[in-house]
């Protein structure tokens, strides 16, 4: 970098913020001047005078780059994008990227996926509340404890994080199908001990626990609204680490009220934090987790280099890599235009309705 470049860093604050924010900023070389801010448009000239963004989960909208004249570069510090106003960004001719192919989430989020299909077979949190009560819980539960071994396990999205999945999923002897707009290598597929490629409504309907982990864009909106959710078995379980949105949570609740689905491991919300009216909070056999897939230790130190080498290489003259929209190219990308609140999907190409075998929104 040969002339200063200011950037304007905006770390939410339900995911560290000013604390979160000081350490980023001690990663940029020479020659970028960075404030660290919790909304994007908190200090209006820093706004005006950025060159980039970096946001951590907090909302850029159309009015932000409307108010960043010299803005070249948005990055999220995420696997998500969906927080971002793309297309507005690309009419500015400003790219977007996220940090898809640095595979930083992907470790922990798997982890966090296997952590509440675990629970949720074991009923390790019934289980719990019950000992604590000194209530010997095993007669009452025993009927619904459950084994992984020898299960169907349905990925939506087979990307980084997906593949992550995948491989933990061997390695419980589950067999494995996804859903996605393409196929893997036949060698891809091998690896994860022979994984089927089917369409959506045929995952649904075979799966024993189906995982998301695909974007959230205007085609996966409540991806499992309450028609698609009724083609599960009753005794499936959904598991949610990439974004709240891609699941109608009203439709969820309905479920598992109702018994038609035998449980679900919910780590992200629509919105973030969730309101206490949320039904999900109070529905049975739920295990709840705060967004936690994206924020361990070792995850917060690879999300942040990733971000901060991309930001480097480009202001070094460099192409950014993982753009997720064509900048300075008319017409509208396929992410939603709403920026939402949320961390950690990758960045794999949707289920589109034809794939979903119908129905799509």
């Amino acid at each position: 970098m040969t002339v200063t470049k200011n950037v304007l860093a905006v770390i939410s604050p339900h995911v560290g913020g000013r604390d979160i924010g000081a350490g980023l900023a001690t990663l940029f070389p020479e020659g970028a001047e960075v404030t660290v801010v919790e909304v994007a448009d908190e200090d209006p000239a820093a706004l005006r005078a950025a060159h980039v963004v970096i946001t951590a989960l907090a909302p850029v909208t159309a009015e932000h780059l409307a108010a960043a004249p010299g803005l070249e570069l948005v990055q999220c510090a995420s696997h998500g994008f969906d927080y971002v106003d793309v297309d507005a960004a690309r009419e500015r001719g400003v790219r977007v990227c996220n940090i898809g192919s640095s595979g930083a989430e992907a470790q922990n989020v798997a982890e966090q996926t296997f952590a509440l299909m675990l629970a949720l077979a074991k009923q390790l949190v019934p289980a719990h509340t019950a000992l604590v009560e000194a209530d010997w819980a095993l007669p009452r539960l025993r009927h619904s404890l459950t084994e992984l071994c020898g299960k169907t396990l349905g990925i939506v999205g087979l990307g980084q994080i997906g593949r992550q999945v995948a491989r933990r999923a061997v390695a419980f002897d589950m067999s494995v199908v996804y859903a996605g707009r393409r196929r893997l290598p036949p060698e891809t597929e091998a690896e994860f001990g022979g994984a089927r490629h089917v369409p959506l409504d045929e995952l649904l309907r075979t799966a024993d626990y189906v995982s998301l982990h695909a974007p959230l864009t205007d085609e996966t909106r409540n991806l499992l609204n309450g028609e698609r959710l009724a083609l599960l078995k009753p005794s499936a379980f959904v598991i949610n680490t990439a974004r709240g949105a891609l699941i109608d949570q009203d439709a969820l609740a309905d479920a598992l009220e109702k018994g038609a689905l035998a449980g679900a491991g919910i780590d992200v919300f629509d919105p973030e934090p969730p309101t206490p009216a949320l039904r999900l909070l109070r529905a049975p056999n739920v295990v709840l987790s705060p967004h936690a897939g994206g924020v361990t230790r070792e995850t917060l130190v690879r999300i942040a280099l990733a971000a901060v080498q991309n930001v480097t290489a480009f202001l070094s003259g460099g192409a950014p890599r993982d753009v997720v929209n064509q900048a300075g190219v008319p017409g509208r990308s396929r992410v939603s235009r709403t920026p939402r609140r949320g961390p950690h999907v990758e960045p794999v190409p949707p289920v589109t309705p034809a794939e979903a075998g119908g129905g799509g929104r």
